[in-house]
C-alpha cells in the first residue's frame, strides 16, 4: 500500500516556489520514514524540468558522477561541463532547473564546501535565475549545521523551511480505507502513530494483535529494530539516550523521575533532553495554564507513539518474544495495551475539543496537573467558558466517580476569563466503553455536562472541515 496522503500545505508551498520568477532555496528536514522523498516527488508530478538526485553514502567522486548521470537525463549538456559541483549547479541554475538533493548530509560528509558553494551562488550569481534548489535531509543535526542554524553557511538564504513531522490522526487513518472501527483506529494510532512508513506495514486484513506480532515483536519483523536503527543514525553515543527514552516510556516523565531511574545526574539531564527535543523525539509538556520557560512542573513525553511503544515493550527484552512465539502478543502486550493507549486517547480527545464545542472559540487545548490533581483534556476559550474533560480508555463503563473527581480537580485549576467575568465550566466525559446509568441520568439533567464515545472523537477528528 503506497498511499500518499495529506501534506496539502507543504505541496502548495513547494509548488509556489517552483513557479516563482526568482531563485529559491527550500530546506526540507525531519527524521527518517516521514515521507520527505514522497512529498518532493508528489510536488514534482507532471514536471519535466527537475533533477532529483538521491544521495548515498559513497565517495565524493562517485556522488558527483552519479549526480551528473541523473542530471543528464533532463539536461544532456551537463555531460560536457567540467566535473565540478559549482560549475554543474551553475549551469542548471542558468536553465532555471529545479534541483533536488535528497539526503544532502551524505553529500556534505564527503564535501564540506558544498553549503558554501550554494551560499556563494545565492549571494552573487542567481539574480537572473528562476531556479529552485531543494535540499532534503534526515539527519536533523547535520541539516542544522549546513542550513538552519545561525552559524550555518545557508542561514537566511532559504525561502522555505519545511520541518516534516508525523501525519495527524485523520490523515493516518486514510491508510486503512474505513476498514477499522473507531476503537481499532485509536488502538492502531496508539501503537503505530502517524509515520507513513510504519502505517504502510500495517495490514488492514489482519487484526491489530497480528500486526503487532508480525511487524514488531517477531525478530524478523520489518519494524522490530526500527527505532534502534533510526536513533543510531543520529546519535553517536546512544546508550544514555536509550535509557532516558526507556524511562519516559515507562512512565517516569519528570526530570527527578528520569534521573532516579537512569542514574544520570540531574544537572546533566538537560543536555540529553534538549538533544532529544531538537531531534523531535521528545516533547516537554507543562500544565496548560503555565509557560514552558517558567514552569517547574514539566513532563517529558516521547513524541512518536511507535517509539513510545517500542521503548515500553520491546527495548531490552532480548529473546523473550521469540521464546513465546505467536503467544507473545496475547501474553505480554494485550493485557497492558488499553492502559498504554490511554495516553494517546487523551491526546486525541484534546485535539477533538474544537470540533466538539463549535460554539466556543477555544484558544488552547492541553492537559493540567498540580500535585494530586490532574485533568486529561482542557480547553481554554476566548470567552468565559473553561472546558474540562476526563478520558477513560477502559473495558468497563465510566462511572459517576469519574465526574465527581473531574469536578474536584476543576475547582483547583486557576484560570479566569480575560474580560474579568466569572468563569463558567463545562464538563466532558470521554469513554471507550460507554457510561453507567447514573452518569447518563446526570447528563440528561445538566446542560454543562456532555458525554462522548470513541466514535464521537474519531468522527470529530476525521470529518471536520479543513
Amino acid at each position: 500500500m503506497a498511499n500518499f496522503v495529506n501534506r496539502t500545505e507543504e505541496l502548495a508551498r513547494l509548488r509556489a516556489l517552483y513557479d516563482s520568477d526568482d531563485a529559491e532555496l527550500a530546506v526540507i528536514f525531519g527524521r527518517r520514514r516521514l515521507g520527505k522523498t514522497a512529498l518532493v516527488k508528489a510536488s514534482l508530478a507532471a514536471r519535466d524540468d527537475a533533477v532529483v538526485y538521491q544521495a548515498k553514502q559513497k565517495t565524493g567522486t562517485l556522488q558527483l558522477q552519479q549526480f551528473i548521470d541523473t542530471a543528464t537525463e533532463s539536461y544532456p549538456e551537463v555531460a560536457r561541463i567540467r566535473e565540478d559541483w559549482e560549475d554543474i549547479l551553475g549551469y542548471l541554475a542558468e536553465q532555471d532547473a529545479i534541483v533536488v538533493l535528497d539526503e544532502f548530509p551524505y553529500l556534505v560528509e564527503q564535501d564540506e564546501s558544498l553549503p558554501s558553494v550554494f551560499q556563494a551562488m545565492f549571494d552573487y550569481e542567481l539574480d537572473d535565475s528562476a531556479t529552485t534548489f531543494v535540499l532534503v535531509g534526515s539527519s536533523i543535526s547535520m541539516m542544522e549545521d549546513a542550513a538552519l542554524l545561525g552559524s550555518s553557511p545557508l542561514y537566511g538564504r532559504s525561502s522555505l523551511k519545511l520541518d516534516v513531522r508525523q501525519l495527524p490522526f485523520d490523515a493516518a487513518m486514510e491508510f486503512f480505507d474505513d476498514t477499522y472501527t473507531p476503537d481499532e483506529q485509536v488502538l492502531t494510532w496508539g501503537v503505530f502513530g502517524g509515520v507513513p512508513y510504519y502505517l504502510e506495514e500495517v495490514s488492514p486484513d489482519a487484526t491489530l494483535g497480528e500486526n503487532i506480532q508480525q511487524t514488531i515483536l517477531s525478530r524478523h519483523g520489518t519494524l522490530h529494530d526500527e527505532p534502534d536503527y533510526v536513533l543510531r543514525m543520529e546519535l553517536t553515543e546512544p546508550t544514555r539516550y536509550f535509557s532516558i527514552l526507556e524511562a519516559i516510556a515507562g512512565g517516569n516523565t519528570s526530570r527527578n523521575e528520569i534521573a532516579g531511574t537512569t542514574g544520570i545526574d540531574y544537572n546533566q539531564l538537560s543536555k540529553y533532553l534538549n538533544r532529544l527535543s531538537r531531534l523531535r523525539l521528545v516533547d516537554q509538556h507543562v500544565p496548560i495554564t503555565e509557560q514552558k520557560e517558567r514552569s517547574k512542573r514539566s513532563r517529558y513525553r516521547i513524541r512518536d507513539p511507535f517509539f513510545r511503544f517500542w521503548f515500553r515493550f520491546v527495548y531490552g527484552t532480548g529473546e523473550q518474544y521469540d521464546e513465546l512465539g505467536t503467544d507473545a502478543y496475547d501474553a505480554l502486550i494485550e493485557p497492558e495495551l488499553a492502559d498504554f493507549v490511554s495516553h494517546s486517547f487523551e491526546t486525541l480527545c484534546c485535539s477533538a475539543l474544537r470540533t466538539l464545542y463549535p460554539d466556543h472559540t477555544i484558544t488552547n487545548t492541553g492537559q493540567w496537573w498540580y500535585g494530586e490533581h490532574e485533568i486529561d483534556a482542557v480547553g481554554l476559550t476566548a470567552g468565559e467558558t473553561l472546558i474540562v474533560g476526563e478520558c477513560k480508555f477502559q473495558q468497563s463503563p465510566l462511572g459517576y466517580d469519574a465526574l465527581s473527581t473531574l469536578q474536584d480537580h476543576a475547582d483547583e485549576l486557576r484560570w479566569s476569563p480575560q474580560n474579568g467575568a466569572d468563569r463558567e465550566v463545562e464538563y466532558a466525559l470521554f469513554s471507550r466503553s460507554g457510561f453507567k446509568p447514573s452518569v447518563e441520568d446526570t447528563a440528561s439533567q445538566r446542560d454543562d455536562l456532555r458525554l462522548f464515545t470513541v466514535e464521537d472523537v474519531v468522527t470529530a477528528l476525521t470529518e471536520h472541515e479543513t
